[in-house]
């Protein structure tokens, strides 16, 4: 009863401000890096799928920033009335796509079709990570919606199978993997109990300034200036097409950049830019 009044009420308060246009930002678990000393047989894996989170209030998606994503009607119908939390996804290496489709405010119902959505979290759920996955698995078979998923969850017996999986999922274009406690009860903010694990590290950072180029780059950007969210500030200077350099990200804009490792002041090293991130 306690947490149906929960669900209640935070159904009412995203209807409130889904009428001024906008939602409230939602509470989400958030990854930390994987770390080898774990026991991975502790753990249930998954795809790293490369979409866009999005936060199912039982009405309408929100994204990570609280804004509200303009799916058809006709693409969440039968969705529960319950908080679900998953990626919108189409396929490997189709992220921009995606992207263009997502951030339309008028949708596309061709462009949506493409689309699905998978969950892989139930907010605010009893029971520990391995039980509310099973739960995912039923609340998706009482939708009845071929766009409505629940994102396969599997055990690995140790860290060689698990860098074959890894290694499996790379070959094919993908990004890498989730590793989630079986035993974690449902928790939010950037916890240990849910790990990324790729072939190559990534992170979003702020553009807040153009560095001239030289050279060959004369009169086009060299490096974009930008900031994490910790307040870190270094140069982004490679993995930009001649077209980018010369029309590069508006200061303001999110982009996200690749790197092997950290300095020991914390700045990434062998950064690259890879892409502008949408608005969320």
């Amino acid at each position: 009863m306690v947490q149906l009044l929960k669900n209640c009420l935070c159904f009412l308060c995203f209807a409130v401000t889904a009428l001024h246009g906008h939602a409230e930002v939602p509470s989400l678990l958030l990854a930390q890096i994987y770390h080898a000393d774990i026991e991975v047989r502790d753990y249930l894996v998954s795809e790293k799928l490369d979409g866009i989170r999005a936060f199912w209030d039982g009405q309408q998606f929100i994204s990570r920033q609280g804004h509200p994503i303009h799916a058809p009607a006709w693409f969440s119908k039968g969705f529960p009335n319950r908080p679900l939390d998953g990626e919108l996804w189409i396929a490997r290496g189709r992220f921009e796509q995606l992207s263009s489709t997502v951030r339309q405010s008028k949708p596309d119902d061709a462009a949506w079709r493409q689309v699905a959505y998978y969950v892989f979290e139930l907010p605010e759920a009893s029971g520990d990570f391995s039980q509310r996955a099973q739960h995912i698995r039923q609340v998706v078979r009482e939708a009845h919606n071929p766009y409505l998923k629940s994102l396969p969850q599997f055990k690995v017996k140790d860290r060689q199978t698990l860098k074959l999986t890894l290694q499996h999922i790379v070959d094919r274009h993908g990004e890498g993997l989730m590793l989630h406690r079986a035993d974690a009860p449902y928790l939010t903010g950037r916890s240990h109990v849910l790990l990324k694990l790729k072939p190559q590290l990534d992170a979003e950072a702020r553009v807040i300034g153009h560095v001239p180029g030289k050279g060959k780059y004369q009169g086009k950007m060299g490096a974009l200036l930008v900031e994490t969210p910790d307040g870190l500030q270094f140069k982004l200077g490679t993995g930009f097409t001649d077209a980018e350099r010369a029309n590069p990200p508006p200061i303001g804009s999110q982009v996200t950049y690749t790197y092997r490792d950290v300095t020991k002041n914390g700045k990434p090293k062998f950064a690259s830019f890879l892409r502008v991130r949408p608005p969320e």
